[in-house]
């Protein structure tokens, strides 16, 4: 049985001071640890948003009709509130569980040896991502789920989700100069397709604050605009990135790109293919909720794999040269 080490008083007020100073000396996570807490960083990204999802399309978006309490009287949902209670509060419930996600990897990040100061504050970018979000998300409740704050707390997750796989990206990285694997007019080509990417996520809010599924039962304010007319532009916009990856992936072959840009290109292509046929299926179904929520699910994982061929561009050696004999290990370590 190993001995339990002595915390003196200096520890104990160092841990109350900065208690990630604490741990950093204290523990030295391997870089796949890293790399892991990152990666579920992400994925409870995609989560709350996925069940943000559900919240709105069964009805339970004033399950809990005040915050921060779930009531007036109660700070958790009561029977009164039936089902849609339970599934607001669950969703309310699953913020922390992100934020113990982000706090794992904001631990890990700080605790690698050698310090990564820039993957560090990627990690905090998102803690207060996540607090910010978890303020307009109350506002969402108290000004009765207007359209306008639902999707500014749609496209606050998106930013969410942008920093986490940025970060899951350095992880698996050096903190060398960023060195372009293409030239200027391809990243140009893939800086547009990024900014079309983004642009389509953002009038699919506007689709959703237009369109049918206003999150509660009762009369909800929506965006004044046509629906089917906006679901038209969505739709070719959507149709302008798939041409837009196409190409791209076209113009690697053609330049003979590295395997990664490739890669990326056509997991990206794959997945806005997957998107369009639930969002096309959706929209003649008269949209059920359980596509509705599989395109919100898609809409993500376009979002990841845009960023994923954008960040495919380049890449980021070690910042200082390995020794001979441990070049390769390294790279089989970051793989």
């Amino acid at each position: 049985m190993e001995p339990v080490p002595n915390v003196t008083r200096a520890d104990a007020a160092q841990a109350v001071r900065n208690p990630l100073a604490f741990i950093a000396e204290r523990w030295t996570p391997s870089p796949r640890t890293v790399r892991r807490a990152a990666l579920a960083a992400l994925v409870m990204a995609v989560l709350i948003v996925v069940t943000g999802g559900a919240v709105r399309l069964t009805g339970s978006g004033l399950g809990c009709p005040t915050w921060p309490k779930c009531t007036d009287d109660s700070l958790t949902t009561t029977s009164a509130m039936g089902v849609h209670g339970v599934i607001e509060f669950g969703n309310r419930m699953l913020t922390y569980v992100l934020s113990a996600a982000v706090g794992w990897a904001i631990i890990a990040a700080r605790s690698e040896k050698p310090r990564r100061r820039s993957v560090t504050r990627l990690g905090w970018a998102q803690f207060w991502i996540v607090m910010s979000n978890a303020v307009l998300g109350g506002i969402v409740v108290l000004v009765g789920l207007n359209p306008y704050t639902v999707a500014a707390h749609f496209l606050l997750s998106t930013a969410l989700i942008a920093v986490a796989t940025v970060m899951w990206q350095r992880t698996r990285e050096g903190d060398g100069e960023p060195r372009p694997l293409v030239g200027k007019s391809v990243q140009q080509l893939v800086w547009f397709l990024v900014s079309v990417t983004l642009l389509l996520i953002a009038v699919g809010t506007v689709v959703t604050g237009a369109g049918p599924h206003a999150g509660d039962s009762s009369e909800v304010e929506r965006i004044p605009l046509n629906w089917e007319n906006v679901t038209k532009l969505h739709a070719v916009l959507a149709w302008i990135v798939v041409t837009l990856a196409f190409a791209l992936w076209f113009v690697l072959k053609a330049v003979d790109a590295p395997k990664a840009p490739l890669h990326r290109t056509r997991d990206l292509f794959l997945v806005l293919l997957g998107q369009g046929v639930i969002g096309y299926v959706q929209y003649f179904t008269d949209l059920p909720e359980v596509l509705v929520g599989l395109h919100m699910f898609g809409s993500c994982l376009v979002w990841i794999a845009t960023l994923r061929v954008l960040l495919a561009m380049r890449e980021r050696p070690d910042a200082t040269p390995d020794l001979p004999g441990q070049s390769t290990e390294s790279a089989l370590t970051r793989a």
